[in-house]
Parts: C-alpha cells; structure tokens; sequence
C-alpha cells in the first residue's frame, strides 16, 4: 500500500518531493521517484508483499521503457504471474507490483479486465517514442483507493491525497463553491468534484489517458444485474451455496500478507461473518479490534457485542475505549487525517490508531450492507416502490410535476420565501429524488443558508439535491433492491464511507481490506432473487428498528453463518454505528466547538455565514437540532486551518 504521486509537465526541483513528503503516512517504509523529460512519478510505499527492496517503486520493465507507480493490492497475482510466466515472462521479486506491470506489458490497457483487488495507479509509457509518451491512470472497481487529479498552468498533476496536490504548489489553496454545497447537503462531496478547485476523483471502474497534451477517460467496469444470471431462479441451498464459496474465496484472497493481519469486529452480522471465516483458513489467532466508550456513550456502546462473538469464534480481541479527552487531544490531526471534511470517519480513525499497534493490515465488513440489503432504507425505498406501483397515474403526475419542478429555473424558488412549496413538489414522487433525501445533512435549502455570500454566488444553489446523485444511479432499470444497491455504492459508500476509511487508516500506515467489495462477488450479490436479501415487508411496522429475522434482511449470509456465528444473531436489529459527538461537543470538545463556529472564525474562514454558523451552534446548544449539522461544520473550519491553510 503506498501514496503515489506525478507531474506530466516542467516539474521545478523539490515539487514532487514535497507532495511525497505531504503523504509519508501513506508509506513510512520507503520511497522512490523516477524523472524523465516531462515527467516526474514518485511513491511513498507501506510494504506489504514482498517487503525486500525487490519491490522498491517506481518499477520499470526490463528496458526502463515503461514505470509504473502502484497503490493496492493484486489478490489474483499469483494466478496471473503465473499465465504470465507461461508466456516466457520472468519475474526478479515476489510482488504483485511486478505482475501488474508484467500484465499491462502483455495485454495493454484491458489489463485492469483481468485485475481482482484494490488499486489506484499510473503507468507512465514511452515506448513509442520521444513526443508520443502517454500516462494512463486507474482505480479500482468500487473505488477502494483514492486516485486525484487536475490539470494547472499547463502540468497534468495527480496524487494519492489533496494535502499532497495542495504541497505540488500548482494547486490553488481555495475551496470549491459547488464542492462546499455538496458538503453540507449531503455530509460528503459528491465524486468526481473534490472541495478543491481544479482537483477531480479518477471515478472507479474508470480509466484516464493523458498523452498529446490531452486527458481521456474512459470507464472499463460497471455494476450489472445480468451476470449471474441462473441465480435470479436458484434454489435458495444454491444461492447460499454459491454466495458462500465466493465470499469465502474473497477473505481467502486477501488474507494474503507479508506483514501482521487483523480485523475491526463491531459485533454486527457483516464484520462477525468475515472474522469467522478469517478463523478458518488462519494459521494463528486472528486479532480483532473494536471501539466502545464510556459513560458518555453507554447507551449506544457496542463493544459487548464484539466482545461476545470474538469469544465465539476464538479471537485475539482488543477493546479500544475512546473518550471525549481522547476526541478533544486528536481533533486537529483527525481533521487533517481526513484530507477532506466529513461528517464521518473519527470510529476508523480510533479503531485504526489501535489496529496498528500490532498489526499492518486490517480487513473491515464495509460493503456488506449495501449488497446485501442491509440499510433500513431498503426497506423505505422497497415500500415506496411498491406504493407507487399500485397507484401508476398519480404516481406518474407526482413524478412529472417533480420533474419539472427540478430543473435549474426554479432554484432560486428553492432557498426562498417558496421553498416549502418546490421541495413539496420536487420530493413528492420518483425513485432517485426519494432517495436523495434519506442521505442529508443540511438539505438544499440549509446548504444555501449556511454559505457565505461569497461561495453561495459561485454555487449552484438551490440544485435539486437529486441531481447531484445522477451518476450514481447506475442501474436505473433494475428492481428497487439493486437500483439502491448501485445508488448506495455510488453514493454514500464511495463518496463517504471507503474515502473516509482510506484516509484516516493510512494517516496511521494501516492498509484496510474491505472483502465483500470483491467485483466478483458483487456480480453475485447483484444477481440473487430478493427472497435472499429481504422478506416481506409490508407488515413491518417500524422497518428502522425491525430484526434480521423479522424483516429477512441478509438472509443469505445469516444462513452463512449458522454455525458460525453465536446462535440467534438474527434476533438483533440492524443498528447504525454511533459515536456520542453530542456529549462530546456539549462536554470535553466544548472550548474548540465554540472556537470553530465563531463568527470571526467564519468571517476568517469565507465558507461559511457568521450568523448562520451562531445560530446553527445555539440550536445546538438548546437542544433543537441533533450534532451531524455542527459537528460538520466544525470539521470542515478545522480541515480549513489543517489542511487547506496548512498550518503546521
């Protein structure tokens, strides 16, 4: 696992050292670069695989005429090292680097068809001649690993991180208006946008080009209902059959590792299923690790949980008990940690701070929820479908009117003195516009409010919220289960979830695994009749607080784990991860709280409206809104001063 990095241009002297330098988290073991004319390429490298120098990078083939810089993990190496050796290749180390740049050398660009891991990377090749070089880009499937990029003053520059396109010193120290809406929208900045200028997310499953002073992207991947086919009929001792073996397959995979390996263990279904499979094809004790809190949060504490099934399944277990102090003394680094503002991310920072005292890779249950149905609003959004179906004239009139009401012209109407009106109209019906408005923080309306002057006349404002979530509907066509799947994985897990996790592991050089987002097992997932993701649904009364048994929810895998896992696990409800941010902000975090939301430190800042910042932190205080809307906002002041400003 590494941090890469590269200018495509003049690259003045200590530019690309400096971007290394922004993300030697990412890679404490060692680092390279390698210069040519025009080009510049550099890695800061976590050893994983082969940890020898064998596997120093930049890597170069044979004649030096094509580098490559690499950030993942190729769990299907040794079979293609192997189909490569049979075609006369030979290999000097034992790295799934080597067999990278060995398959594009061999296949060309639909090398990245044939790879089964998690990967952002850069391959710089001058085999056709001087004036004809070309840079390809790529990230994997489902957006695990990180890949920014941007073009400034002429150079192509790309990076693992912003702090470290920020360090190239091309890039402007600004923020993004529309990058900013997002961010309180929706908690997280909608990818491809970053809340940089400038600076764009290499969308995953895709591909970027760079030669001939031009960019080209191009997607070689996309989710699909239709690659499983004979699941959509099978037998349900098939289908758990067959969902076992490749779940099973994909923990096996990427258990592979040259360095200490461990798991986070909440407790719940996705995670508790991983590490007992872990157990059965470890050698040694598997370690866990788990967050808990004291009294702050003993009401949402699920450490017991953890605690329970790790003596279950026989593991290494370790507690690690986060307290406001503990928030409070590592706030700023979690804020630049996070190399983005969130409202996410401080439990992968805490249980990854503690993962690493004695392992280097962790494997996470992240991904489980969204293919197997999981989230209660699979459940609302199902309901929702369903409802609609029975009444299809007012179901097309609402949608219609909603349409309308969506497009940029009545924007304005929308953060005005007739927003109850258009927000009525627009979330009356349709599928995506539902949808988008179960992931809010500030919703379109309080994202307008919240700006200041400045950034609200750059940004669209008023956008209906929906529209940010088009490209990530990717099955547009599919049954409501899968449609939520891919907006889901698109959205919310790409967007929050793994960029956050990603960001806040490697701050402490832990590499994170995260095995049911293997390609192959989310073709499975995506193909299974819903009687394996979900049961009945219309006589549930609360869907939020309904158990797995209950509701059907996971089916498959709790039949997975019957023996497995502790007896009766399907009793328990679906629960979110909590943290307690509110006793937190009102108690230890209380002082940095006040400092953050202050207006001079809006004024200071030019994100954000002094008066609405004051009055978004006294309805805190009063008890009148929850802690998501100012715990984000202190967090993006505190990414300002950390990470945009660079202040030490």
């Amino acid at each position: 696992m590494c941090g890469i990095a590269g200018i495509v241009g003049t690259a003045p002297p200590g530019s690309l050292e400096t971007m290394m330098a922004a993300m030697r988290h990412r890679g404490p073991d060692d680092s390279g670069s390698y210069r040519s004319e025009g080009v510049a390429l550099g890695m800061t490298r976590l050893a994983i695989l082969d940890v020898s120098p064998a596997g120093h990078q930049p890597m170069s083939n044979a004649d030096g005429s094509i580098w490559l810089v690499y950030n993942g993990e190729l769990y299907n190496f040794r079979e293609e090292r192997t189909l490569l050796e049979a075609r006369g290749m030979r290999f000097s180390s034992r790295s799934d680097t080597e067999v990278v740049l060995g398959m594009y050398e061999a296949y060309g660009d639909d090398f990245l068809l044939r790879m089964r891991g998690m990967f952002a990377l850069a391959i710089y090749d001058g085999r056709r001649g001087n004036g004809r070089e070309r840079l390809l880009l790529a990230r994997d499937h489902l957006g695990i690993k990180p890949l920014l990029y941007g073009r400034f003053g002429g150079r192509f520059v790309f990076a693992s991180e912003l702090k470290a396109m920020l360090a190239s010193g091309f890039v402007p120290r600004e923020v993004d208006p529309d990058g900013l809406r997002q961010l309180l929208t929706f908690g997280s900045v909608v990818q491809p946008r970053t809340l940089v200028p400038g600076v764009a997310a290499l969308l995953p499953g895709h591909r970027l080009l760079v030669e001939g002073g031009r960019e080209r992207a191009e997607r070689f991947w996309r989710l699909s209902v239709g690659r499983y086919p004979e699941l959509a009929r099978a037998p349900h001792e098939v289908v758990v059959e067959t969902v076992r073996d490749a779940l099973d397959e994909s923990v096996r995979l990427q258990m592979v590792s040259d360095v200490p390996l461990g798991a986070f263990l909440s407790g719940g279904v996705d995670s508790s299923l991983l590490v007992a499979l872990m157990a059965r094809h470890s050698s040694h004790v598997v370690r866990t690790f788990s967050v808990g809190f004291g009294a702050e949060g003993a009401t949402i504490d699920e450490s017991d949980d953890a605690l329970r099934t790790a003596r279950f399944i026989g593991t290494e277990h370790s507690k690690v008990l986060v307290t406001g102090i503990d928030v409070r003394d590592r706030i700023a680094h979690i804020a630049s940690a996070l190399d983005q503002p969130s409202v996410d991310g401080v439990n992968a920072y805490f249980v990854s701070l503690a993962a690493r005292q004695t392992v280097t890779v962790a494997i996470s249950g992240t991904g489980g929820d969204e293919l197997f149905a999981g989230y209660p609003w699979f459940i609302t959004m199902t309901r929702a479908a369903e409802r609609q179906s029975d009444t299809p004239v007012r179901s097309w009139l609402g949608a219609r009117a909603a349409s309308l009401a969506s497009r940029s012209s009545f924007d304005a109407a929308a953060t005005g003195r007739w927003s109850p009106v258009v927000e009525r109209v627009r979330s009356g019906r349709g599928f995506l516009r539902r949808y988008a408005r179960l992931h809010q923080i500030f919703g379109a309306k309080g994202a307008a409010q919240l700006m200041s002057g400045e950034m609200a006349g750059r940004a669209e404002i008023g956008r209906e919220p929906a529209v940010d979530l088009v490209p990530a509907d990717e099955l547009p066509e599919a049954a409501p289960l899968e449609r939520v799947s891919a907006l889901c994985l698109r959205g919310y897990t790409q967007n929050q979830l793994l960029r956050d996790i990603d960001a806040v592991s490697m701050a402490h050089s832990l590499e994170v695994r995260v095995p049911f987002l293997d390609p192959v097992l989310a073709d499975i997932a995506l193909a299974l009749p819903r009687s394996a993701k979900l049961g009945e649904t219309a006589a549930l009364p609360a869907p939020e607080s309904a158990s797995y048994r209950d509701a059907g929810t996971k089916r498959v895998l709790i039949d997975i784990g019957r023996g497995l896992l502790p007896p009766d696990m399907d009793r328990q409800a679906k629960r979110g991860f909590g943290m307690p941010f509110g006793a937190w902000m009102r108690g230890p975090l209380r002082e940095v709280f006040e400092d953050a939301l202050s207006p001079a430190s809006a004024r200071a800042g030019g994100m954000f409206s002094p008066e609405a910042t004051e009055r978004t932190k006294h309805d805190f205080l009063a008890g009148r809104i929850d802690w998501p809307q100012p715990w984000l906002l202190m967090m993006s002041e505190l990414w300002r001063r950390e990470v945009l400003d660079g202040r030490p």
